[in-house]
C-alpha cells in the first residue's frame, strides 16, 4: 500500500516539477501597459478573418508598420497579411499571445516567425531554441494547415564579436533542426545584412539591431520566393 501511494505521489508531482524546472523562455507570460492594448488590437483584427499571411515576432517585426511600411505595402498589401509583432517581446511573451487570441479562428496559408533576439542577453541558446520550438508547436496545433517559415534570428551588433549576436547564431543552429520540409521550413538570410567581414552597416540597421527601410527591403526580397511558394502562389 505504501509503495502504491509513493508511486501516485511521484506521478502527481512530476508535471509540477517539469514546469518548475522549465526555462523562462517557454513559460507563457503577458506584459502590461500598451503591450496589452496592442495584443487586443491584433486579436480584434484576426477576428475579422481574411488572414492569409502572418508575421510573428518582436519590435523588428512590428517595425513593418514604421520604417518598413512602404515595403510592407508593396510586398504584402494585397496578400491579406497581418503583423503580429510587439516591441520588446521574448519567446515567452509570444507563447502567451498565441494562446490568448492571436491565432483564434484563422488558418493562414503561411506564417513567418522571427523571434529570440530579446532573449539573447539573459537566456542560453538552448533555452531560446526551446522557446522557438514551442511557438512552432503552437502553430502546428492551432492552425495545422499553415506552412511555417522560421527565420534565423537576424544578426545584431557591429561585428561577429558581439556577444548577443553569438548567442543568436548558436540558437539558430539549433532552431534550423525544426524544419521538416513539409510543414516547417527554415531560412537564414542574416548574411544579406552583412558585409564580407560580417560587419553590420548603420544604413541597414541604424542602431545595429532595428532595420531601416533598406533593411526591410532586403528582408522582403530575401524571403519572397519562399513566401510565394508556401502561400501556393
Amino acid at each position: 500500500m505504501t509503495s502504491v501511494l509513493l508511486l501516485a505521489l511521484v506521478a502527481v508531482s512530476a508535471p509540477a516539477q517539469d514546469v518548475a524546472t522549465a526555462p523562462a523562455t517557454v513559460k507563457p507570460v503577458p506584459r502590461a501597459g500598451g503591450w496589452m492594448n496592442r495584443h487586443e488590437s491584433m486579436n480584434a483584427r484576426v477576428k475579422k478573418g481574411n488572414v492569409d499571411l502572418v508575421f510573428i515576432g518582436d519590435s523588428i517585426t512590428q517595425g513593418w508598420e514604421g520604417r518598413g511600411k512602404g515595403v510592407w505595402k508593396e510586398f504584402y498589401g494585397d496578400r491579406n497579411a497581418v503583423n503580429l509583432g510587439i516591441g520588446g517581446d521574448r519567446t515567452q511573451h509570444v507563447i502567451w499571445r498565441l494562446d490568448n487570441g492571436n491565432l483564434e479562428g484563422i488558418s493562414p496559408k503561411a506564417a513567418v516567425i522571427m523571434i529570440g533576439t530579446n532573449n539573447s542577453g539573459s537566456d542560453s541558446p538552448e533555452d531560446i531554441a526551446e522557446g522557438v520550438e514551442v511557438i512552432v508547436k503552437q502553430l502546428r496545433e492551432k492552425t495545422p494547415d499553415t506552412k511555417i517559415l522560421v527565420l534565423a534570428t537576424f544578426p545584431r551588433g557591429a561585428n561577429p564579436a558581439d556577444a548577443k549576436r553569438q548567442v543568436n547564431e548558436k540558437s539558430n543552429a539549433i532552431v534550423k533542426k525544426l524544419a521538416d520540409g513539409e510543414h516547417v521550413f527554415y531560412l537564414d538570410i542574416g548574411d544579406k545584412f552583412l558585409d564580407d567581414e560580417g560587419n553590420l552597416s548603420r544604413e541597414i540597421m541604424p542602431d545595429l539591431l532595428h532595420l531601416s527601410e533598406q533593411g526591410y527591403t532586403i528582408w522582403a526580397e530575401s524571403i519572397e520566393d519562399s513566401v510565394a511558394k508556401l502561400m501556393g502562389e
